[in-house]
């Protein structure tokens, strides 16, 4: 028994249709996974990754805001803070804010550093960018030998600003 001929007429006029959805479907899902695939690999490729090893620069004296925390003193303890060096052109040239106690006393560009002299006991320092909120660190300023008075200056790799003590 052969189908009613209408029936056999709309299918033959609707199979352009659906092979057109189908092709355009498939365009679409190719052309994501594309897009997919080339912003992973563009992402991937802006990772943070050390530059090469050259020396800090000290940060220069008419980009010091508060000059009492780089002056060294009596009783006060030398401590340093160092912008680690990237490559990554995202975080490059961003300028880091920094401050003592909740007073901004710097700024620090891709390799410079700054040295503060603290007296001894608990500091509160912190950094921020113009995108990031501030991020602080209680800081032990101290004499004693099995700490070090450093902290590093670093991106995570989201591209947010981050603060740290580390070992000499």
């Amino acid at each position: 028994m052969q189908p009613p001929r209408h029936a056999v007429h709309q299918r033959s006029r609707h199979a352009p249709e659906r092979a057109s959805r189908q092709a355009t479907k498939i365009a679409k899902t190719t052309f994501a996974r594309v897009a997919l695939a080339v912003a992973t690999i563009s992402v991937a490729a802006c990772g943070a990754t050390p530059a090469e090893r050259v020396p800090f620069r000290a940060v220069p004296a008419e980009r010091i805001v508060k000059a009492g925390y780089t002056e060294p003193g009596g009783g006060k303890i030398a401590v340093d803070v160092r912008r680690e060096r990237t490559d990554n052109v995202v975080v490059r040239f961003r300028d880091v804010l920094v401050y003592v106690d909740g007073e901004r006393v710097t700024d620090l560009m891709n390799g410079e550093y700054v040295v503060f002299f603290l007296s001894p006991g608990v500091h509160r320092l912190a950094v921020s960018t113009q995108f990031d909120p501030v991020r602080e660190l209680q800081f032990l300023v101290t004499a004693d030998p099995r700490y070090t008075n450093r902290a590093s200056v670093t991106f995570k790799p989201d591209h947010r600003v981050e603060l740290r003590r580390v070992a000499q």
